[in-house]
């Protein structure tokens, strides 16, 4: 177990204060294994085991307590065992009714500290915002980065390095444990990845065609980093056969995306200063999923690495667009506190006109902001202020500027 430090850093400074720390992110993630660092650092610090009240609502042990009700009750049974200011774990909070209710009691019922996890963002963001306002702080918990990944892996005997193996795999934490063999891997994740369809979509949201959803799954899923409109795949649906509303098809992605499994990329047009209403771009929470479901990441290569970049900008806490100049696009455009990156990702650059189209809409950028262009070249190829970095490099490189 890594103790990932980007997210300590981040949920230190609130341990100690009465606002409810909120955990989001897809399934397996790496919430709970947050949840355990926490733990760790408060025994560190002079708070006794039995101070710690924990529930996994992914454990048969615990469908008693599904209830606000019964949840309620028992942790005011374990509360008065304890001495002083209880901590309060409750993971995978989605599967309680009502939890929000019982969070919000807790609060005015005890000396307590809270944490919970979930896997579903409408329904957190949905009741945090109605019964927890201004009293809570979220922390999205995404797979391992790049450099996460370097701190578990061993090398392997196929003669791959650990960024093909990275490509090809993923970061999806529980694969360390498979010493990132392939085939095991795979099969993992094709398994979390139906768990997430079948509980964080099919299920919450009460979706009949199931077919339907996979096919719409499979088609984002292959056009990560294009940009699309919800009528081009339901184009693409009745070319199979299958007529589906464009109502639908926005559903069934936004259903996704509150589950975490893609991510949504608005477009920002650099000349007329405002965010496009159409064509958003979709990039999926791990590459190493689109792999075992759909396959096809070395052939795709360039649209894995802009996800990579993307996920890690995400981890980064930057807001990202996708820039537009004219009938150009930049990759991306990161902000965060004022400040921005304007980021170009290449496979290789391996001729003139890939550099000039990767450099040249850089150009047209009228401030002063870094501007990067990101390939897998070790040769640097950086020109007119623009700079070009290995995206090993860009990965592993503590901040960017």
């Amino acid at each position: 177990m890594i103790k990932r430090e980007l997210y300590m850093k981040r949920i230190w400074p609130f341990l100690g204060d009465d606002l409810v720390k909120v955990l989001t992110g897809i399934r397996r993630s790496g919430k709970s294994v947050m949840l355990d660092l926490i733990k760790d650092e408060l025994k560190e610090n002079g708070i006794l085991e039995s101070q710690l009240i924990s529930y996994n609502f992914e454990q048969l042990t615990n469908v008693p307590y599904t209830t606000a009700e019964t949840l309620h009750k028992d942790i005011l049974r374990q509360a008065e065992r304890s001495q002083g200011r209880v901590y309060i774990f409750l993971d995978e909070i989605q599967e309680v009714s009502d939890w929000e209710k019982c969070v919000n009691s807790l609060r005015l019922d005890l000396d307590c500290e809270i944490f919970i996890t979930g896997s579903n963002s409408t329904l957190l963001s949905g009741e945090l915002a109605t019964y927890l306002a201004g009293r809570y702080v979220e922390f999205v918990i995404y797979p391992f980065s790049y450099a996460e990944f370097l701190e578990l892996y061993e090398p392997t005997s196929d003669g791959n390095d650990a960024f093909t193996t990275y490509i090809n795999i993923g970061g999806m934490p529980q694969l360390s444990n498979f010493a990132y063999d392939t085939q095991s891997g795979q099969k993992y994740l094709l398994d979390l990845y139906n768990s997430v369809v079948l509980k964080d979509i099919v299920k919450r949201n009460n979706v009949r065609d199931i077919d339907l959803l996979e096919r719409i799954i499979a088609y984002v899923t292959a056009n990560i980093g294009n940009t699309f409109s919800a009528s081009s795949i339901s184009r693409f649906l009745k070319s199979e056969g299958r007529r589906v509303s464009t109502e639908t098809v926005l559903n069934y992605i936004r259903y996704c995306v509150e589950a975490y499994l893609f991510y949504e990329v608005k477009r920002y047009d650099l000349r007329g200063k405002q965010i496009l209403a159409s064509n958003e771009k979709y990039y999926i929470v791990d590459h190493g999923l689109r792999e075992a479901v759909y396959g096809g990441n070395e052939r795709d290569i360039n649209l894995i690495l802009e996800n990579i970049v993307y996920l890690e900008l995400l981890r980064r806490e930057y807001r990202v667009t996708v820039g537009k100049i004219g009938d150009r696009e930049i990759d991306f455009i990161a902000e965060k506190q004022g400040q921005k990156l304007y980021i170009q990702v290449a496979y290789l650059l391996a001729s003139e006109e890939t550099i000039h189209r990767e450099f040249d809409v850089l150009t047209e950028v009228d401030d002063n902001f870094p501007k990067y262009v990101v390939s897998l070249d070790t040769f640097d190829m950086g020109r007119e202020g623009i700079k070009h970095r290995n995206i090993r490099d860009f990965l592993l490189a503590p901040e960017w500027g």
